[in-house]
C-alpha cells in the first residue's frame, strides 16, 4: 500500500472513532448509573430493544425471500422493484414517516379501512416496528441478494437433479451457503431498527412507554441537557458494538471453516 493510502484510511478512523471517544471523556460518570437506570431510560430501553428485534424477525421472514428472488431474476419489474424496495437505504427516514403515516394513518390509504375495522396502527407500538422494519428491511435484502448471486445456482441444480423440491432446496442448501451473509444482514437490519428516530417520531409520536425508544429519550434529553443524553447514548453505542464485534468474529471463523 502506499503511505498516502494510510493518511487518508487514519483520516476516516479518525472520523468514525474519536466522536464515540468524545462521549465516553464527557460522561457524567457520577451521575450515570442513576440515569440509565432511571424508569424513563430503562422504559425506553426496553421498547427498542424489544420492538427491534421484532422487526428483525419481520425482516427475516420477508427479506431473505425477496432477496432470493431479486438475485435469481432479472427482469424488468424485478429491477423496478429492488429499486424501490432499496430505496429506504438513501430515503430521508422523515420522508419515510411521512409515507408510512399516509399510508396507514387514520386517514392512509390503508389505515382509514383498517379504521373503519377499529384498528389503528399509527401512533402506537405496532407503529414503531412499522417503522424500523422499513427503513431495516433494506440491509438485509442487499446483504443477503449479493451472497446469493455470488454462490450461484450450482449447488441448487444439483440438488434438484437429486429429486430436492424448490423449498428443500432453499433451506437445505441456499441458506446455509448464504447463512454468514444473512447473518451480517440481520445485524444490519437490528443495528439500524435500533437507532432509528426519523420515521418512528414522524409515524408513531414520541409518547413515553409506548412509542419513546432509546434514541427518541435520547433526544428529548439533549433538548434540555446535552450531558444528560450521554449515558443512554453510551448504552446505545456498547450495544451496537457488541452485536457488530460478535458477528465479525462469527463471520470470521465461519468463513476459515469453509
Amino acid at each position: 500500500m502506499p503511505a498516502w493510502a494510510y493518511g487518508f484510511a487514519a483520516v476516516g478512523v479518525a472520523l468514525i472513532v474519536v466522536p464515540p471517544l468524545a462521549l465516553l471523556f464527557r460522561s457524567p460518570w457520577d451521575t450515570f448509573v442513576n440515569q440509565v437506570t432511571s424508569p424513563s431510560s430503562l422504559d425506553a430501553l426496553r421498547l427498542s430493544l424489544i420492538t427491534a428485534a421484532i422487526s428483525t424477525v419481520i425482516c427475516l421472514v420477508v427479506g431473505v425471500p425477496m432477496a432470493v428472488i431479486f438475485a435469481r431474476h432479472d427482469g424488468l419489474l424485478v429491477r423496478v422493484l429492488r429499486a424501490l424496495v432499496l430505496l429506504p437505504l438513501v430515503l430521508p427516514p422523515v420522508v419515510g414517516g411521512l409515507a408510512l403515516l399516509y399510508t396507514f394513518g387514520r386517514l392512509g390509504i390503508v389505515g382509514e379501512h383498517l379504521h373503519d375495522a377499529g384498528i389503528d396502527i399509527a401512533f402506537t407500538t405496532a407503529a414503531v416496528v412499522l417503522a424500523q422494519t422499513f427503513v431495516a428491511l433494506p440491509f438485509l435484502v442487499i446483504s443477503v441478494e449479493g451472497a446469493v448471486r455470488v454462490v450461484g445456482t450450482r449447488y441448487e441444480e444439483v440438488a434438484a437433479t437429486l429429486g430436492a423440491g424448490p423449498t428443500r432446496t432453499l433451506w437445505r442448501v441456499t441458506l446455509p451457503l448464504v447463512a454468514p451473509s444473512l447473518l451480517a444482514g440481520l445485524v444490519l437490519a437490528f443495528a439500524r431498527a435500533l437507532g432509528e428516530f426519523g420515521a418512528t417520531i414522524t409515524f408513531a409520536g414520541n409518547a413515553p412507554g409506548v412509542t419513546q425508544t432509546a434514541p427518541l429519550a435520547i433526544y428529548v434529553s439533549s433538548v434540555n441537557d446535552p450531558q444528560a443524553a450521554i449515558p443512554l447514548s453510551l448504552i446505545l453505542v456498547v450495544i451496537s458494538l457488541v452485536v457488530v464485534v460478535g458477528v465479525h468474529s462469527r463471520r470470521r471463523r465461519t468463513g476459515g471453516a469453509l
